[in-house]
């Protein structure tokens, strides 16, 4: 290592110091007691003498859970009023100025209103962990961005806030609060989670028992998986003897099957530790004065889910595909290749498939692994 590399590696562990410690509650579904939980230990430490307030807690009108804030300091939200409407957010420039020790901010894929200081909770989060000051939040699995496609299929319903999986990253400890099925609708049907009015509704969409079940499986995996990843970052001496994965995704500008390819490889590259990419190759009918207004609102969209997701996005002009894509290859030393299905067009089909042989030639020669992602 090199002196500049030395003083740029220090420098990095003085700020990972100065920066906040974060918690995060996770839940296979609304009303497991995540909240709950996240006051009790407010409690705990208040009664330990540790400066703690309540930046922004969701009580959904839950008695216990609203009886919990009581005798615990809350920083007052503020007030915007938008669309002819007061509505309230937690106030960012509050918490930074009164500097508590530990802050509870409740609801993490939460969207702010317009014209807050950032578009979402979780950017709030990231930017008091910067300030210094230590998090503790909560969010359900059904939010996290790469397990979308996995919740829609169980549920039937396209959960619209989500938050990126990078978030969950950042995080130093994540619990998970676990119920029964049968736990949970004996709650759901007290009346200890929604009002009397939409506990029907709820037993027909999210709560059905078989959904429970799988969304119960796939926040238990999530915190298995975290806790795993924070046991090799700080339990490993000597990482240097271990192949470290890398993992290309190839996108297009179409709408809907590259965010499932974005999603299914940085979920790849979180199960590896590892880093991965996101590869465009803008061919000469897709150039900025040809591409449809759509496209480009499309491409968008990806290239923001991919940094999100903790990828780093690759655009290329080539009018060569293939090799557009072997060249990254060779020049990221990527270990795994993901992609969706190849079409294979009449009059095309016979340059497409000598193409696409040439990439399969490459890949076996470099030992590059393919994924063909549905």
């Amino acid at each position: 290592m090199s002196r500049d590399e030395n003083a740029l590696h220090f420098l990095d562990l003085i700020k990972k110091s100065r920066r906040g410690k974060f918690k995060i509650y996770i839940g296979m579904i609304a009303g497991v007691g995540k909240s709950y939980r996240m006051l009790l230990e407010a409690h705990d430490l208040f009664n330990s003498e540790v400066d703690v307030q309540i930046g922004y807690i969701e009580t959904h009108g839950r008695k216990d859970t609203e009886a919990l804030i009581a005798g615990l300091p809350v920083i007052p939200r503020r007030k915007i009023f938008y669309k002819g409407k007061e509505l309230e957010e937690m106030d960012m420039d509050a918490i930074i100025r009164i500097h508590p020790e530990i802050v509870i901010v409740d609801e993490l894929a939460h969207t702010n209103v317009e014209g807050s200081r950032n578009e979402k909770r979780w950017q709030d989060v990231a930017e008091l962990l910067e300030e210094g000051i230590n998090v503790i939040s909560a969010v359900n699995i059904q939010h996290i961005e790469s397990l979308n496609e996995e919740v829609r299929q169980i549920t039937g319903i396209d959960v619209k806030e989500r938050i990126p999986d990078s978030v969950l990253g950042l995080a130093d400890e994540v619990v998970n609060i676990d119920l029964t099925s049968e736990e949970l609708v004996a709650r759901l049907k007290a009346g200890k989670i929604y009002q009397p009015e939409k506990v029907q509704m709820a037993l027909n969409n999210f709560f059905k028992s078989e959904h429970i079940l799988q969304l119960r499986e796939l926040a238990l995996k999530e915190v298995a998986m975290r806790v795993g990843k924070k046991v090799e970052t700080e339990f490993s001496a000597d990482m240097s003897h271990i192949h470290h994965e890398k993992f290309l995704a190839c996108i297009t500008a179409s709408e809907s099957t590259p965010r499932k390819i974005i999603r299914k490889t940085a979920r790849l590259a979180t199960h590896y530790n590892s880093d991965f990419y996101v590869l465009y190759v803008q061919t000469p009918g897709e150039s900025s004065d040809r591409i449809p207004l759509a496209n480009q609102r499309y491409l968008s969209n990806h290239f923001k889910l991919a940094a999100e997701s903790g990828g780093e996005v690759i655009q290329v002009q080539s009018s060569d595909i293939i090799e557009s894509i072997i060249s990254v290859c060779k020049e990221r030393q990527i270990t795994t290749l993901c992609m969706g299905q190849p079409a294979f067009k009449i009059p095309q089909v016979f340059f497409s498939i000598s193409s696409y042989k040439k990439l399969m030639d490459y890949l076996a020669q470099a030992s590059i692994d393919l994924i063909i992602l549905a």
